[in-house]
């Protein structure tokens, strides 16, 4: 245990000396990109906004209700069963059938291998309950198929809330799902939450849509206004194009009107629909419409076959580049709510840091003075392998530019008592070992054979458990079990390779001494 070739010897020296010049990164400012990484710090330390949102969703089951109207005409139609009728009332479907098709209905949606109303394999429960009522039937999600559903929504909105705020530009923020229908953001450094709350609180459900050559509404049109108030337009509800065909969108500027426009281009599918329509609609107004109000609606002069074309509505640089964000991250699947709102002030979080600091430093000092005091140069020994540990752990966390919190300034404090702890362990044996051996190097080899095992076994139990708490917890939870789970590899690595390479080269220079501790 004691014996160290030249290459093992170097290559300690090499990852430490690495290592810690990521450390040294987070004080000075290096030009170079790879290393002039930093530890990130979250919301409770760097101060910034806090925001609670809730999914509201009623227009998901509307949604999905509808599109399953189209489903069961069809299914129904492949079965030579006639069903007419259909109306969508208290999130259910309401259909009517013939007098002599209503036992083989009513046994097709209760059939445990049905293709209209699956999920019965998988989780023992249909998607959804039926009533039937004389010759009308009555459909509505089931407790699972309402569950499956919100979690599909909320997993989509997170998605589409991680895409809009990536693209605002903000360090580490923390997006999570809290329950089945609320989501929590965390923005670090972020002091001003308006533009957020703005993109999140869009659905950003872009249709392009012909206005009506009647000036009142009828069946197949609707009335929608202008996004700036100033008037009203009657529209068809036929959708010529949606959101979901759209590739790209950036703010630009047309040469022509000297404005501020939003370009977009189509995938290839969209490409083709788009100039289709408006090949059809030469002469008519083409309405631009965002979340049920019209952002412009341009005369079409020619047919749009290239699948590229551009939005204006009188917008500044910035309303332009926060649409054409929305309109690149996509659509959420139902609008979002803010119910929580906290903005932490970079002072709370100053505060904070320097608390943690002073606990560290604190804890320090009187780790070392202790283990000076007991094992007086072997104490030291144990000191400058704790503050190698120290500087690779930090190191470690810039290399990877993790996010800092408060939790994990307490992991770290946590991994300095650990890594003296091991030392502890193994003076201790080696002072039993040289009771009985009077060879001083046979002695402290021995001291770090025999006590591999308890430490070993007492960091993996840990570090075992930081892997859990970074799984099953989160926010300050896996901050807290990152540092925790960092320091114990570093803790190990400092005790059998810095701390035994600086007492082996120590103990066989002074092998002759009666006493070495």
């Amino acid at each position: 245990m004691l014996y160290f070739s030249k290459l093992r010897v170097f290559s300690v020296l090499i990852f430490t000396l690495i290592i810690s010049y990521f450390t040294i990164s987070n004080f000075t400012k290096v030009d170079d990109d790879y290393f002039s990484k930093n530890i990130k710090l979250g919301l409770d330390l760097q101060g910034g906004s806090y925001l609670l949102l809730e999914i509201d969703n009623e227009p998901v089951i509307t949604q999905r209700l509808q599109s399953k109207v189209l489903e069961f005409k069809k299914f129904f139609k492949d079965k030579d069963i006639k069903v007419r009728n259909f109306v969508i009332e208290d999130k259910s479907i309401i259909f009517d059938v013939e007098n002599s098709k209503i036992d083989d209905v009513a046994s097709l949606l209760d059939d445990d291998k049905s293709e209209i109303n699956p999920y019965f394999q998988q989780y023992k429960s249909h998607q959804f309950n039926f009533e039937n009522m004389d010759t009308s039937f009555k459909l509505e999600f089931s407790d699972y198929g309402l569950v499956l559903l919100k979690n599909s929504s909320l997993d989509q909105a997170i998605e589409i809330v991680r895409r809009r705020v990536d693209e605002v530009g903000t360090n580490e923020p923390n997006i999570l799902k809290r329950g089945n229908d609320r989501i929590l953001v965390e923005l670090p450094g972020l002091d001003d939450p308006g533009r957020i709350k703005s993109l999140l609180g869009k659905t950003a459900n872009l249709t392009f849509q012909f206005i009506s050559s009647s000036s009142e509404e009828s069946f197949g049109t609707e009335k929608l206004s202008f996004e700036d108030g100033s008037s009203e337009a009657i529209v068809s509800k036929r959708i010529v194009l949606s959101g979901d065909n759209l590739m790209d969108a950036k703010p630009t500027m047309n040469n022509q009107t000297n404005e501020t426009v939003v370009s977009f281009s189509l995938d290839r599918v969209g490409a083709k629909k788009f100039g289709k329509a408006t090949s059809n609609g030469v002469g008519k107004r083409l309405a631009i419409v965002l979340d049920g109000k019209i952002i412009s609606a341009p005369e079409v002069r020619e047919p749009i076959i290239g699948g590229n074309g551009q939005i204006s509505g009188n917008f500044t640089f910035q309303s332009a580049t926060d649409l054409a964000l929305l309109l690149r991250s996509g659509a959420l699947p139902a609008p979002l709510n803010i119910i929580e709102e906290r903005t932490v002030g970079p002072d709370l979080g100053k505060d904070s840091i320097n608390a943690g600091i002073m606990s560290l430093i604190i804890g320090f000092i009187l780790v070392v003075a202790f283990m000076f005091y007991k094992y007086r140069f072997f104490g030291l020994i144990a000191n400058l392998a704790l503050i190698s540990n120290l500087f690779l752990l930090v190191g470690i966390l810039t290399l990877f530019e993790a996010t800092l919190t408060l939790p994990g300034i307490a992991g770290i404090i946590l991994t300095v008592g650990m890594a003296v702890d091991a030392n502890v362990l193994i003076f201790e044996r080696i002072k039993e070992e040289l009771k009985n051996e009077n060879n001083s190097i046979v002695a402290f080899d021995s001291g770090y054979t025999k006590s591999r095992t308890t430490i070993l076994d007492a960091n993996i139990t840990t570090l075992i458990a930081a892997v859990i708490l970074f799984f099953m917890g989160s926010g300050p939870i896996k901050g807290f079990s990152i540092t925790l789970g960092v320091g114990i590899l570093t803790t190990l690595f400092s005790v059998y390779f810095i701390a035994r390479l600086i007492t082996a080269y120590y103990v066989i220079k002074n092998k002759h001494k009666e006493k070495l501790i």
